[in-house]
């Protein structure tokens, strides 16, 4: 297979991305792609409707997994960091609705987890944060102020959460 265009990891997707390998997200100063998903209720998310806010956009691979458990807990349990900074967060999967509203009410995840179910990964795409290879997002995350514009992006390789202090940094750069 030919390598990637510009997003994703860059490299032959038959092959595991090579040690030190680099996601491609979207730079700080990109316009952020809109986007309009399901959230666990079915309802309609669409980006836009943010605009005027900051918004955080936690893609992650997938529900129900040890990383994706931790890294999401933690927000939930770090919720303040988020409203003292008037962020709303949107975490991201390639997961159902189904699934996802039940990893809700399993965790009480009360922010919106939304789903890049179909067209499959498309959303994640779009920021760069999609690996077709295993057909799920990668651990990147967007701070999207509020005009639309990426304030700042952090992605962690495969197998790797993101810290706490991550978001701290990119929140208090507002």
């Amino acid at each position: 297979m030919p390598a990637a265009s510009g997003l994703g990891w860059g490299v032959d997707s038959t092959e595991p991305p090579p040690e030190g390998a680099r996601l491609v997200i979207l730079p700080p100063g990109a316009p952020a792609p809109d986007f309009g998903l399901s959230n666990q209720f079915g309802q309609p998310v669409q980006l836009r409707d943010f605009r005027g806010h900051t918004v955080v956009v936690v893609f992650f691979p997938l529900a129900y997994s040890g990383i994706c458990h931790g890294e999401l807990g933690e927000l939930r349990d770090n919720i303040a960091l988020f409203e003292a900074a008037g962020a709303e967060l949107l975490a991201v999967s390639v997961d159902s609705k189904h699934t996802l509203r039940s990893w809700a009410e399993l965790e009480g995840f009360e922010f919106p987890l939304l789903s890049d179910f179909w067209p499959h990964g498309a959303v994640a795409d779009s920021f760069g944060a999609f690996d077709e290879r295993t057909g799920l997002a990668q651990r990147a995350t967007f701070v999207i102020d509020a005009d639309g514009v990426v304030a700042s992006s952090f992605a962690t390789p495969r197998g790797e959460a993101r810290s706490l202090e991550q978001y701290r940094t990119a929140l208090s750069a507002l």
